[in-house]
């Protein structure tokens, strides 16, 4: 790709896509805008923009997901047209959701046929998807137990059945809309070599992302998304980090996290032996203890599923545990007696739970309805004994979007219909405007873009600086590094120890996440 323009095409002889002039709206919000872009073939071209930008409902419509209002789409040279998901696996499209779509009770193997059965006896099918998978996991480095179960397979080797899925469909064009939002560190790295085998065997990839690091270390090319519109296209050699956050934003954007020192006041969370045991028996929280301070941000590290959901769930009251817990000097009941998600906002505990769509927000109820969960019994949300004052919830809503710059700025629009970003945003407006004392916050910044990043960061650090206390569970370690205060690591549901985030790094931590103590032996 030679040549950038406003429009963002280019002059290619081998393109794999052009889509020119594509244009959608839903309703009055206008969410791509005369779009033009051409995908070189045998490359890995990345897409980014803020969150809204446009870029899921573009690939949506390439895959068919959604139809353009204008516009037209060639593969491979040929005009094509693409009414539904069948058509672009038709024409050789491929694409790995943010939220993958798969059957949790099924098999990879069951998953991998599903929707393209040679008949209604399964059993060549399956034989036949078997030693196809076992051919394609050699050649891209996608080792998967053809026989487990979804559900019991960590979210990477998930994405893993996502990719098999779509090169069993023989799919020459892999749309990834981002793909390293739940993976750790490594499970990223071990994407990036599968993507680089990929092109190496010609594939065309499209990757969608928020992240720049990712970029610059992955794609060939890079275009631009900012409100519905492709503003440019440049050689991702050609370009930096800090050129395409302005490019995305409109704006300079600071990278990183420019804070003071903390100022610690009172104890405000003591936790003394905290113990978890689940249904299996598996003892998930081992005798966990720390304390935190007013005015200090204690970050947990760690890869997912090492207690820290635990952490979370017992210390926003709903899990049960032994131990102990203090708040504010005053005890906390964990055996589940009084111990809910209620009495525990009742003492100046605020959450935002890592999993905004499953736990934080009602994906079919309008903004307005959910900037209020948790807090309906407030008596100021009351009309009368029977009836919520559902006006005054709504105009205090508009305000909180505005404050937290929630796009689109719309109290009536489902939760659904909000960017990830921007669902984010509804969910950490309704807990820190609560004023807490102890703000509990997991993966603040899973799938936002780089301005919505600055944005969240800088109004935890506020939080911060007026003397609250703020426990933050993230498993990137940057977040880590930069937010924290003080860094606790977590491995098997233990603390493997305690950083200063100004006298250690990315290496140290890893390898206590690891589980490698100070002393080298593995815990």
């Amino acid at each position: 790709m030679n040549t950038e323009t406003k429009s963002g095409r280019q002059e290619t002889a081998a393109s794999a896509i052009e889509l020119r002039g594509i244009s959608k709206a839903f309703g009055p919000v206008q969410a791509n805008k005369d779009i033009s872009i051409n995908v070189k073939k045998g490359t890995i071209h990345g897409i980014i923009g803020e969150n809204g930008a446009g870029k899921s409902t573009l690939m949506s419509i390439l895959y068919g997901f959604y139809k353009a209002d204008a516009g037209e789409i060639f593969i491979n040279g040929k005009k094509t047209d693409i009414p539904d998901s069948q058509a672009a696996i038709a024409a050789g499209i491929g694409m790995v959701f943010q939220h993958f779509k798969l059957v949790e009770n099924f098999t990879v193997l069951e998953n991998v046929i599903l929707g393209v059965e040679d008949g209604p006896l399964l059993k060549d099918s399956l034989t036949k998807a078997r030693e196809t998978l076992t051919s394609l996991a050699k050649e891209y480095e996608l080792h998967v137990d053809p026989d487990a179960l979804i559900e019991d397979l960590s979210v990477g080797h998930q994405q893993r059945v996502e990719i098999l899925k779509a090169l069993y469909r023989q799919a020459e064009i892999l749309i990834l809309d981002e793909p390293t939002g739940v993976l750790t560190p490594a499970e990223a790295d071990h994407l990036f070599r599968i993507l680089r085998g990929l092109k190496d065997q010609g594939k065309t990839i499209i990757l969608i992302t928020h992240k720049l690091r990712e970029i610059m270390e992955i794609t060939d090319t890079v275009s631009v998304m900012r409100r519905g519109e492709m503003t440019s296209t440049v050689k991702t050699a050609e370009t930096s980090p800090e050129d395409l956050a302005e490019r995305m934003v409109g704006r300079k954007v600071l990278l990183r996290v420019d804070k003071t020192p903390a100022n610690p006041g009172k104890t405000v969370l003591e936790v003394k032996d905290l113990r978890v045991v689940d249904e299996d028996k598996i003892e998930r929280l081992r005798s966990i203890s720390f304390s935190m301070r007013a005015g200090e941000i204690l970050g947990i590290a760690g890869v997912s599923g090492n207690g820290q959901t635990q952490l979370l769930e017992v210390l926003g009251g709903y899990q049960n545990a032994t131990g102990s817990v203090m708040v504010n000097g005053q005890s906390i009941d964990l055996t589940g007696t009084h111990s809910d998600g209620q009495s525990r906002r009742a003492r100046g505990i605020s959450h935002v739970p890592e999993d905004r769509q499953a736990e934080g927000l009602i994906m079919e109820f309008m903004a307005w309805e959910n900037m209020i969960f948790g807090y309906h019994h407030d008596p100021k949300y009351q009309k009368n004994r029977w009836l919520m004052d559902n006006a005054a919830i709504r105009t205090e809503t508009e305000a909180k979007m505005e404050r937290f710059d929630v796009r689109p700025p719309n109290p009536r629009l489902q939760a659904k219909n909000f960017s990830g970003g921007n669902q984010q945003k509804i969910v950490l407006a309704r807990e820190i405007e609560r004023d807490p004392d102890l703000l509990l916050v997991g993966q603040p910044t899973r799938g936002v873009d780089i301005g919505a990043i600055e944005f969240i960061h800088k109004r935890i650090l506020e939080l911060r600086d007026e003397g609250k206390a703020i426990l933050m569970v993230s498993v990137e370690l940057e977040e880590i590094l930069s937010m924290s205060d003080r860094i606790i690591v977590m491995f098997d549901g233990r603390i493997m120890g305690e950083r200063d985030p100004t006298k250690t790094n990315e290496r140290e931590l890893g390898l206590l996440m690891a589980g490698v103590t100070d002393e080298g032996e593995a815990a």
